[in-house]
């Protein structure tokens, strides 16, 4: 390009130089060099008038060839020639990779929907049609907060927070069993993506079922054979020294069993119960300062300094017992495990997003490794340390529970030797009038 240029700048130069001797011969020198110039000025424009012309019909989308020039013209033609073209093959490699990913998606067992920041449907996929019974291209466009006439629809759509996934019936079939989990990309634009799981929430169903009955069949032989050990060791000066040591580790392990089936009988009435709390004021700091002389009267061994710190006037929505069970668990567990003489504190506050409250001691910890898992089932960070203690591994699985049912989430910090800090999270919802 750059000889073409120099090839032009010569070109004028010589029409330049033939209009002077021209001006010269005939005694008119500036004439000749302005007729030189417009003569070029009018090439130019003819040149400008059909690369126009052919970048109209390159619009409309027509395949013409350049159009025929020399020189710096040619060569500029030539060049937008081959931009055009090369932009007609990357449009067609894109649009083929895109019908491919579109294939691709399309194919998935699950339903993808693609809703920009204005909240309308944008795309999806055949997986989506068929579960929710949207129609492109009739439904582009529709507000997401159609797809589904549900209110716990509404407000997990509406909410900031997207961590824990929404499970509804579907719109199509009520023996349809969706999840929703949506993720923001871009300016505000949601990928949602809904699975069915019908099948998944039937075999839950079978399983919490199950543990419920069983745990409800074992809790009277138990208690039974409880009450019989117990009995026996009353009369203990008819047993033998080798007897009663073995009839006191039975009692012992009955009383756990005795135990874990009463939590997990709880757990199961967690999971069962339809959404119909006893949703009353509670006054969280008088709930703290009972949680906290119970705690005391059930440790006064070990001699813990056990604080309250929060307003008097901080009022929750919520059920006042399974509000009490699911901090008074945490506060036990901080009193069973930090050694004695230890500190721990009970503190209720408002936040900007709602009410949190914590649970703090400065006792053992718990290595980052196993929070993640703490309120699972059966979980233990030792299992020999929890077995000492009498704990049963259901007690934090509980408390997640009574949390979600009140729309609150348990956050944990905590660092070996340090001691560890039990949040309880309440959205503003959950924040009483009274308050």
């Amino acid at each position: 390009m750059a000889k073409d240029w120099r090839l032009e700048i010569n070109r004028i130069l010589f029409m330049l130089l033939a209009g002077g001797l021209l001006g010269f011969l005939f005694g008119n020198v500036p004439l000749f060099l302005f007729l030189a110039l417009l003569v070029y000025v009018v090439f130019s424009v003819l040149q400008l008038r059909k690369l126009d012309r052919w970048l109209g019909e390159i619009k409309e989308g027509a395949q013409a060839p350049p159009p025929e020039s020399y020189g710096f013209w040619g060569q500029l033609f030539d060049a937008v020639y081959r931009l055009h073209r090369d932009g007609i093959k990357a449009r067609e490699d894109v649009q083929h990779i895109l019908a491919r990913a579109q294939k691709s998606v399309a194919a998935l067992d699950f339903g993808i929907i693609l809703i920009d920041r204005k909240n309308a449907l944008e795309w999806w996929n055949t997986k989506a049609e068929a579960l929710l019974g949207i129609r492109f291209p009739v439904d582009r466009g529709q507000n997401a907060y159609n797809l589904i006439r549900d209110p716990r629809f509404t407000s997990y759509f509406s909410r900031q927070d997207y961590t824990e996934p929404l499970i509804v019936n579907a719109p199509v079939n009520n023996n349809i069993i969706l999840e929703f989990n949506i993720t923001r990309f871009g300016e505000n634009e949601k990928l949602m993506i809904v699975r069915d799981v019908t099948q998944v929430q039937k075999l839950e169903m079978m399983r919490k079922d199950f543990v419920g009955n069983v745990s409800h069949e074992l809790r009277t032989p138990i208690t039974v054979i409880s009450g019989y050990l117990e009995t026996l060791l009353e009369n203990n000066q008819i047993l033998e020294p080798r007897w009663k040591k073995a009839l006191e580790q039975m009692h012992q392990q009955s009383l756990r069993m005795e135990n874990i089936l009463r939590d997990l009988l709880i757990l199961s009435r967690l999971e069962t119960r339809a959404i119909s709390l006893d949703q009353k004021p509670v006054n969280v700091s008088g709930l703290l300062k009972e949680i906290k002389g119970d705690t005391l009267n059930i440790f006064e061994d070990k001699d813990h300094s056990i604080s309250v710190e929060c307003d008097d006037n901080l009022m929750l929505t919520g059920d006042r017992g399974e509000l009490y069970s699911a901090i008074s668990n945490l506060s036990i567990n901080a009193a069973k495990y930090t050694p004695a003489g230890g500190r721990i504190v009970l503190r209720g506050r408002r936040t900007a997003t709602g009410v949190e409250v914590c649970v703090e001691d400065n006792g053992i910890g718990i290595a980052a490794h196993h929070i993640p898992r703490l309120t699972e089932r059966f979980y233990r960070v030792d299992v020999s340390r929890s077995s000492s203690t009498g704990g049963t591994g259901l007690g934090l699985a509980i408390v997640k529970h009574i949390l979600a049912r009140h729309g609150a989430t348990l956050h944990i910090e905590s660092e070996p030797g340090s001691g560890s800090r039990f949040c309880c999270r309440f959205s503003n919802r959950s924040l009483s009038d009274a308050a």
